[in-house]
Formats: C-alpha cells, structure tokens, sequence
C-alpha cells in the first residue's frame, strides 16, 4: 500500500521478494499522487495484473478516486505528459478495483479500515462496481478509517472523513467473523509495504 508514484521503491521491493510470477502480490492501494511517477507505477502493475492474474492483485486505496487523485498530482502527471483523456481512462479503471481480499479466511486486507456500517463480509460483495467513493458509508470507510489508540468504539476522524475505530472494535469484529487479523495501509506512506503471499486460498471481495 502507499507506493504513491514512487517507482523507483516499486522496483526495489520487486528485486527484494521477486519479481511476477515467482512471488505473489497483494497491495493495498494507494499507487498514485504525490511521487514523481505514477504512470509508471501503475501501468507496470496492471501489466503484471494483465499477464499474470493469479499472481498480482491490486485492491483500491484512497486516492484512487478522482476527487483525491485531480489534487494530489495523478491529474497534473497525465495532463504534463499526455492528455486528460488518459486521466479519465484510469479513473474509469479505478472504479472498477475491488475493495478488500480475505487470506485463508483469516486475514482481512483493505487499505483503510473497519465500518461501524460492516457487520458481515458478505456486505462487501454487494458492493456493485463500477463505483466512485462517496464522501460517507461503508465504502468511504474500507479505503479511509483508521485505527485508534486513545478512544474505545467509534470515533471521528482527524482527516475530516470516515472513521476512527478502537482496539475493542477490532477485537469485536475478529471474534464476529472468525478472523486472525486485519492487513491495512493508508498510514504506512513512502514506505511502499506490500503484502508478500505465501498462502494457499484466498479471495477477493467485489
């Protein structure tokens, strides 16, 4: 998750863990905005994504949302060096990213985090795609709620969007759904944490 156009990094986990198909990817969003290439970032995992559809799988972070991704620099990298057109082209392409992955039913992967609106899995499956974010509910949730250390239950976000969620949520959601844990991003940026697979059956939602 987060590898925010920093191609370079891509390039080095590749070289570290292997390259498709020897390993096994999962990420967690996040691959646009902010760095200096995210064309490149992108166009190489849908490449991979393309030639090798059991070994890498993309799920949608925040800023793939063309709300997020028209300010934070995706728009202005297609606009410099294409067109707006391009830019529209991949928005349409993340709409249609799922939102979450379930690892040996027991790892729950999303790039945000829990919904106070998601009382079982099966909920994500309803989500109909193509789909944009919408500014509150379960899917604005998934990509952007996070974790809280300070607060029990429910709480307000300091991103002005979603979420917060605290130990015993996580602790209730686990126990509800038979789950060992929850594998997120969204607050681990520049440093382009990936999901390295190595288990046997897994699922991807919606």
């Amino acid at each position: 998750g987060d590898i925010h156009g920093q191609f370079v990094d891509l390039l080095r986990l590749f070289d570290l863990g292997g390259y498709p198909p020897t390993s096994t990817y999962l990420f967690l969003g996040d691959y646009v905005d902010r760095g200096k290439q995210s064309l490149e970032t992108i166009c190489l995992l849908l490449a991979y994504k393309v030639k090798y559809p059991d070994k890498v799988f993309l799920l949608r972070g925040n800023h793939e949302d063309a709300k997020i991704n028209r300010v934070y620099g995706f728009y202005d990298e297609c606009k410099r060096r294409f067109n707006v057109r391009l830019w529209k082209i991949f928005c349409d392409c993340f709409n249609c990213l799922p939102m979450a992955a379930l690892i040996d039913a027991k790892i729950f992967c999303m790039h945000g985090g829990l919904s106070p609106e998601l009382n079982s899995l099966d909920q994500i499956k309803d989500i109909e795609r193509p789909v944009e974010i919408p500014d509150y509910g379960l899917l604005c949730d998934l990509l952007w709620s996070d974790p809280s250390s300070d607060t029990q239950g429910w709480g307000e976000s300091d991103r002005g969007v979603a979420c917060t969620f605290g130990a015993d949520k996580l602790v209730e959601f686990l126990e509800k759904n038979d789950l060992d844990l929850i594998c997120r991003a969204h607050q681990v940026g520049g440093n382009c944490s990936t999901l390295l697979l190595s288990y046997s059956s897994w699922h991807l939602y919606n």
